[in-house]
């Protein structure tokens, strides 16, 4: 199989080559693709020595068989046609395709068939606090249909990119030095601070990455769950946590939902309170998996039970998952 990295020298790009190395996916050959200013950058992958080529609309998607992208929405959208016309599929990390009705929204956990029907010969990646939510979501699903979500997201610097995890860094020495923290990545400082912001504002008083999580949790269930978000970016480098709450149709008791969270695909439980065993961020950057925790039964409603996740934002928020679906498409034979 011949595949290709659009946007290899941004964080999401460099954890492709990470993840595909670690898994051992199987390539005869791996093109990077950048912009202007990447166009020539070295990247070790596999002991061989691969340069980033500059992304034009020209023939150079002839022959490749997959196109991972991550090198922002306008890109996406503008360079669709040329991924594509070749026959390439393309699984895209930005937020360009994900509501269009012709391109599915894939986390494999939930709905890895829907792969099947790529009629533009495109699947959108989720966000990435999507992806975490609905892996957990899927688990009591799967035993009682889940009717309401409010959910409050603490999200890593690592989403809005490495320049921004830079900052972070660079803000907490320069407040341990007693110097002024540089603030260019966020609207405020993000060290030992928390902004109750991610996105920009829409006229309905959420941000987008809220009403994304309303959106395409719908989408990925395929069911009429409802999401409410508040999300919020704190001074964690690159796993998010999510706290979220959930109505059923019936009650689930803690050990139904312990024992549902045990058996789901991608999905660890740490729950043992009485030793202070819960996910954590600091503790869990560069896993594959989302971590649950802190189970227990909502106070205020007889159907509502509340739970604690944690998850690799580039991993399985991003990178992970879009290689996965690739793996099961070269599973279920979609893939040359």
């Amino acid at each position: 199989m011949r595949a290709a990295i659009v946007g290899a020298s941004g964080a999401v790009g460099q954890e492709f080559l990470r993840v595909l190395e670690e898994r051992n996916f199987p390539l005869d050959e791996l093109v990077l693709f950048g912009s202007t200013r990447s166009a020539g950058t070295k990247y070790t992958f596999r002991g061989k020595e691969l340069t980033v080529k500059e992304l034009k609309h020209n023939d150079d998607f002839k022959g490749i068989d997959l196109v991972w992208t991550s090198a922002g929405a306008s890109t996406s959208k503008e360079y669709e046609k040329t991924i594509t016309k070749y026959g390439a599929v393309m699984i895209d990390n930005s937020s360009a395709f994900r509501m269009d009705n012709d391109v599915p929204l894939i986390v494999p956990e939930v709905n890895a068939e829907q792969c099947r029907n790529i009629p533009r010969n495109v699947i959108a990646n989720p966000n990435c606090t999507t992806i975490q939510l609905v892996v957990a979501l899927k688990a009591i699903e799967d035993i009682a249909h889940i009717k309401k979500v409010h959910v409050s997201t603490y999200q890593a610097a690592s989403g809005a990119g490495a320049a921004a995890m830079d900052e972070l860094l660079k803000q907490t020495e320069q407040l341990v030095k007693g110097e002024e923290p540089t603030v260019s990545k966020f609207k405020y400082q993000l060290a030992m601070n928390l902004i109750p912001q991610v996105d920009v504002f829409t006229d309905n008083g959420y941000t987008k990455e809220e009403m994304k999580m309303y959106n395409e949790s719908r989408k990925i269930m395929g069911t009429d769950i409802e999401v409410s978000a508040t999300c919020i970016r704190v001074p964690v480098m690159r796993a998010h946590s999510e706290a979220t709450w959930i109505e059923t149709e019936r009650p689930i008791s803690i050990e139904e939902a312990r024992e549902a969270f045990a058996k789901a695909k991608g999905v660890i439980v740490i729950d043992d309170t009485a030793n202070s065993q819960y996910p954590m961020p600091l503790f869990l950057a560069g896993r594959d998996e989302v971590f649950v925790g802190r189970i227990r039964k909502d106070l205020t409603n007889p159907n509502g039970l509340t739970f604690w996740t944690v998850s690799d934002q580039i991993k399985k928020g991003a990178a992970l998952n879009a290689v996965q679906i690739a793996e099961y498409m070269l599973e279920q034979g979609l893939l040359k």
